[in-house]
């Protein structure tokens, strides 16, 4: 599955999750829920013709064990998963399942050990968090050869042209008032 270039909406409440029922949205990011819940919205999403990725790390009662993974990836069926750990995108890859990896910029140390560890994982995107620096945008780009999603902090139109001018395929966020952006 190949995600849309441009803005990708990112809800953390079911209100905001029912408004992109009945948008145009292709692609839902599912930020916050419980487990309980989270087999029904992904089944309404799909009835809705939409493409669902569930941020395993944040999903309340879902633990990113072997066990955790298999019931997500059999039982609620995502079309993909964003997480920060190699372990989730490991199995994603197995399960054919669209892998989309968090990479937080925190400091050089952390950027070069998470660089190192996508080359072994090669998920099928790279967020970039915070997604404001155009220029670790291009060179992570470079670096891995990965399509990059620009996320965390991103507050303006002029924030989403500058993620997508230094090479981002896409901006996640969850404010509702960048999700119509072109």
């Amino acid at each position: 599955m190949e995600l849309p270039k441009g803005v990708l909406s990112a809800v953390k409440s079911i209100k905001h999750f029912e408004q992109l029922l009945e948008s145009d949205e292709e692609v839902i990011i599912l930020l916050e829920t419980r487990l309980s819940l989270l087999p029904k919205l992904v089944r309404k999403a799909r009835k809705h013709g939409k493409k669902i990725l569930v941020h395993t790390d944040l999903i309340q009662g879902l633990k990113n064990d072997d066990y955790g993974l298999e019931f997500l990836f059999h039982e609620v069926k995502p079309h993909g998963v964003i997480s920060t750990r190699s372990n989730v995108i490991t199995a994603a890859k197995r399960h054919n399942i669209l892998a989309v990896q968090r990479l937080f910029l925190i400091d050089s140390q952390a950027l070069d050990r998470n660089v190192a560890i996508m080359k072994k994982t090669q998920p099928d995107y790279v967020e970039v968090l915070p997604g404001l620096i155009p220029s670790f945008i291009s060179e992570i780009k470079e670096e891995l050869g990965i399509p990059i999603i620009a996320g965390g902090l991103i507050r303006t139109k002029e924030d989403v042209q500058l993620a997508l001018t230094a090479g981002a395929h896409a901006v996640s966020t969850s404010r509702k008032e960048l999700w119509e952006i072109e």
